[in-house]
């Protein structure tokens, strides 16, 4: 058991799990099989008293991906206290780089799918799938040195912090303002409870604060803000101590069952019998966007990032480690994936083939970004034989 869970921590084979969940989704989909599984996706499940009712594929990207981004979210605080985006210093190089690898996906986007009914889809390649981008360059990158991983690292959470902040923009309806508040007032507790640990009555505190925070999430959707909302506050809230034990207690269960059934309910889509022409212009722009705009962005503002500060002062990276960077950065993934849902959420037709685009860009992007860091960590490998 211990085994497996220290298996479900490594950066590689959750990556490989994500990655066969999805396929199995799309194949599933696309057999006899739809049927029942499309019935399952579809039901609805109430919670009594309220006017919660989701269906169980709004149940997982609702609930079950709260609990993935309260975990992303404590990553986020731990990294912008301690970690490498504490300082201005730190965060400046890897935010411009990350600025290029939101913009020039967003106008590629805009160029290929800027129409009317495929424009809200621009948020959805400016994703970086963490989980994803770190498991191949763990598989490929042996040799690297450590400030490609470290600048791949912080290019990553800033994206999860830009795609946060559209999900909590873009896609809020309806707001209701007191639910809103109570929410926040109850993320302050849940805050609160968490600098009362350890103490000798440690699990009653924890089973308050669990209590508090499904109380956040059921009035954070009620509100008519993302549920998802509700996971990144409580884990920006939850205090330093008790986090990092809770994220290494929730890791396996996040990449081990979260991610994957996320992955396999978002990829259950069927493919459209039609001629490429006839697939939507969404479908292109995110094909194109999420490997050409993420590799394009970040290895022109990265190299022009690298040249800020002292001129007397080598570089950290290359031109070349930004390309492999780059290439990582188009695996979107995850964070694209529910994008995809939410920009198009009115659409299904066009939602089902954006999630197409989603995972033919992000297997593009994971094929060229193979390539190339293993190109450049066998560069690496053999220069450091040759200095030997």
């Amino acid at each position: 058991m211990a085994d497996s869970r220290n298996l479900l921590r490594t950066q590689q084979f959750p990556a490989v799990l994500l990655l066969l969940a999805a396929a199995l989704g799309l194949v599933l989909a696309n057999t006899p099989a739809f049927g029942p599984i499309d019935a399952v996706l579809g039901f609805h499940i109430a919670v009594p008293g309220t006017s919660i009712n989701l269906s169980v594929a709004h149940w997982i990207s609702d609930g079950l991906l709260a609990i993935f981004f309260f975990v992303v979210a404590m990553e986020l605080q731990y990294e912008l206290t301690r970690g490498e985006l504490n300082s201005f210093r730190k965060a400046l190089q890897p935010s411009i780089a990350a600025a290029g690898g939101v913009l020039v996906p967003i106008i590629i986007y805009l160029i290929v799918a800027g129409g009317e009914q495929t424009s809200s889809g621009w948020p959805i390649p400016t994703a970086t799938d963490i989980a994803f981008a770190l498991g191949v360059l763990a598989v490929f990158g042996k040799g690297l040195p450590s400030a490609v991983r470290v600048f791949l690292l912080a290019l990553a959470i800033l994206d999860d912090i830009i795609g946060i902040i559209f999900i909590a923009v873009l896609f809020a309806h309806d707001l209701n303002w007191l639910y809103l508040l109570l929410a926040i007032v109850g993320v302050v507790v849940f805050g609160a409870l968490s600098r009362m640990l350890p103490t000798t009555h440690s699990w009653l505190v924890v089973v308050a604060m669990v209590i508090v925070g499904v109380l956040v999430w059921g009035l954070m959707i009620s509100s008519g803000i993302h549920a998802t909302i509700a996971g990144v506050l409580l884990g920006l809230a939850i205090a330093q101590s008790p986090a990092m034990p809770t994220r290494h207690a929730l890791e396996p269960w996040v990449n081990g069952a979260i991610l994957p059934i996320f992955a396999f309910a978002a990829a259950f889509v069927v493919i459209p019998a039609v001629s490429p022409s006839e697939l939507s212009p969404a479908f292109f722009g995110i094909a194109i966007a999420l490997p050409v705009g993420k590799i394009i962005g970040i290895t022109v503002f990265g190299w022009l990032a690298m040249r800020i500060g002292s001129k007397d002062k080598a570089p950290a990276l290359t031109i070349t480690d930004l390309l492999a960077a780059g290439a990582l950065g188009g695996i979107g993934f995850t964070v694209s994936l529910l994008l995809a849902n939410l920009a198009f959420a009115d659409d299904p037709a066009v939602r089902d083939q954006a999630i197409l685009g989603v995972l033919v860009g992000s297997l593009i992007a994971l094929v060229l970004s193979g390539v190339v860091v293993s190109w450049r960590a066998a560069w690496y490998r053999r220069s450091t034989t040759t200095v030997s």
